[in-house]
């Protein structure tokens, strides 16, 4: 060290001194062993004491994966973290990792590749419920009941359900091999039937609306809210207006069950029904992220009667539905009060890392209504208890009449005995059909009477109320 560089330190002691308290004030921080003084340290900011938690999620991570009394798997370990910090925000937000993510596109899709099977699981055994409709395994001839046992000459047994599944379902056009079990029918059959079936696999389109007519009623049962609902619905419509021609009184949307999906569909649905008028609206925290959709000119059922059934499980697009038809006096909603799902979900895809699926926003009725934890009130509340089946007797030789009386008068209108005799016959029928229905779902039941209801008094409005 030379003598200079020695007498440096010597001069700002000597400094230091004359000046005193007055130094000693002006350089209250530190000082730097080059005689810089350093920056004062800041203080903690909400923002680092978020980085630090994070930064201890990833100690407690490491910890167990070193000292617990197991390996752990690590994947799923950190999916869990993800999910239960996105779950704490509310039961609608989750972390979905690359396999949930994938599954839940299929799902809204509603169309995947695979055999077009619906199973359970049977004490441990995958159990078919049914094949879909013209499907490769409908083609097979698999039948409800049977048991796969085997996928490709391996075992399933010990294999989830989910996992099993996913092993049928695969590439359009690949084959797969299964090892069928068929119970013995009991119809001269005492052993069961064991087998192997190879199917080509094909687009399995899922239909999220099936049709039937109920008398002169037309019945739309509505499933979920996925990518083929609307076109579904536009198809089950058609083909009902084309069976029933001028006989047609109106519909009966049943949204019983149906636990939402995506918005989208909600808003398509509705507007089928609506001339004009809002369907929904969506809020944020951010006031400038609201958003509205409105209907369009046309009803695709021409103006007919329609009555909506829902009940406790009628969920989020659903309940979309059913507030918009209400609110513009369009349907008659029967049934039970809904679920009370009044929020939206944003799916945030993360390359590489599944998706978060996120709640974003509040959707409000027309009428400007939440119904976040409190549902959609039914116009007409009726429940689903059964109905005892009816002892009375229905058979028109059993039915009290006028014309069963002994030298009654017999009627001038000039129907012969013939047409009259079929028309009794045709009402004999439809008492039967209703009487049934009644048994086999009330609620159903009921709302078919009240389109019934509905078309007469439309009828006597056209008529300027004669």
């Amino acid at each position: 060290m030379t003598k200079a560089q020695t007498k440096a330190p010597l001069v700002a002691a000597l400094l230091g001194a004359v000046a005193g308290f007055a130094l000693s004030a002006q350089f209250s921080t530190p000082i730097s062993a080059e005689g810089v003084p350093s920056a004062p340290p800041k203080p903690e900011t909400a923002q680092d004491a978020i980085y630090d938690q994070l930064q201890l999620v990833g100690e407690v991570f490491d910890l167990a994966r070193a000292n617990y009394v197991e390996p752990i798997d690590e994947q799923e370990t950190m999916e869990a973290a993800l999910n239960w910090m996105a779950y704490s925000l509310d039961p609608h937000s989750s972390y979905m990792g690359t396999k949930d993510f994938s599954d839940m596109q299929t799902q809204t899709r509603g169309e995947f590749g695979g055999l077009g099977l619906n199973v359970g699981m049977e004490n441990g055994v995958v159990r078919i419920t049914s094949p879909i409709e013209e499907t490769p395994a409908e083609r097979a001839g698999l039948l409800g009941g049977d048991l796969i046992t085997h996928i490709d000459g391996d075992s399933l047994e010990g294999v989830s359900l989910d996992d099993a599944v996913a092993r049928m379902r695969g590439p359009v056009k690949s084959k797969i091999t299964l090892t069928i079990r068929r119970p013995a029918s009991g119809e001269g059959e005492k052993e069961a039937k064991i087998f192997d079936v190879e199917i080509e696999r094909d687009v399995i389109r899922i239909k999220a609306v099936r049709w039937s007519a109920k008398g002169d009623v037309g019945y739309l049962q509505m499933s979920g809210f996925t990518d083929q609902t609307f076109d579904n619905l536009q198809t089950g419509v058609s083909a009902l207006q084309e069976q029933l021609g001028e006989k047609l009184r109106g519909f009966v949307l049943d949204l019983r069950g149906n636990p939402g999906g995506l918005l989208s569909q909600a808003v398509e649905v509705s507007d089928a029904f609506l001339e004009q008028g809002e369907i929904v609206s969506t809020r944020g925290r951010d006031p400038g992220m609201a958003d509205r959709y409105n209907a369009h000119p046309g009803d695709i059922t021409g103006g007919l009667p329609l009555v909506v059934l829902v009940n406790g499980d009628s969920a989020s697009a659903s309940e979309i539905v059913a507030g918009a038809l209400q609110d513009h006096r369009r349907a008659v909603i029967v049934g039970e009060k809904t679920y009370g799902k009044g929020s939206v979900q944003t799916i945030m895809p993360l390359p590489g890392h599944g998706a978060l699926r996120l709640t974003t926003a509040r959707y409000y009725t027309p009428s400007g209504r939440s119904i976040q934890a409190l549902g959609i009130e039914p116009d007409i509340l009726i429940g689903e208890e059964t109905i005892a089946p009816s002892t009375a007797p229905t058979s028109a030789a059993h039915a009290r009449s006028e014309a069963g009386l002994r030298g009654s008068l017999r009627n001038e209108n000039g129907e012969d005995e013939d047409a009259a005799k079929a028309r009794v016959e045709e009402e004999r029928k439809r008492r039967e059909e209703a009487q049934k229905l009644r048994e086999e779902d009330h609620q159903l039941a009921y709302a078919v009477d009240l389109v019934h209801g509905l078309s007469i008094y439309h009828q006597l409005q056209a008529q300027g109320g004669r």
